[in-house]
């Protein structure tokens, strides 16, 4: 099956899957979502995340959500930059999520990061995501 956006998709199984009280859900693997989820687990918003071989040559994320006094952590994802419209950001235009209790996501050429760490290393990106 084809996506026309991959990383859409893993977000909407994560909110999906929280929505539902899922403690794992499973996505298709790839570099990019991989970075993503690096990111958000660094940030605490969710437990871990493994890869898998479903068979050879075809991998999957199972991804182990987060919750605190049984309410999902993450409260909000939403895709910013898509296929059909891509959103650049300087860092000085950067907003901030929530006036900082949220994360953009962004990829940028020294990779994917936190709009925290984007602005301490002062580079500018594309904006992926935006968590709550």
């Amino acid at each position: 099956m084809s996506l026309s956006d991959p990383l859409g998709d893993m977000l909407t199984r994560i909110r999906n899957g929280q929505k539902a009280r899922m403690s794992v859900v499973t996505s298709p693997a790839s570099k990019l979502r991989t970075n993503v989820l690096e990111v958000l687990k660094r940030e605490g918003y969710i437990r871990g995340y493994a890869v898998e071989e479903d068979r050879p040559g075809v991998q999957s994320l199972r991804i182990e959500l987060k919750y605190f006094e049984g309410e999902p952590v993450i409260k909000e994802v939403h895709r910013v930059s898509k296929p059909g419209r891509r959103i650049y950001s300087k860092i000085a235009d950067l907003p901030r999520v929530y006036n900082g209790l949220g994360i953009s996501i962004l990829s940028t050429p020294r990779g994917v990061m936190s709009d925290v760490e984007a602005r301490a290393a002062n580079v500018g990106g594309e904006v992926l995501c935006k968590v709550f």
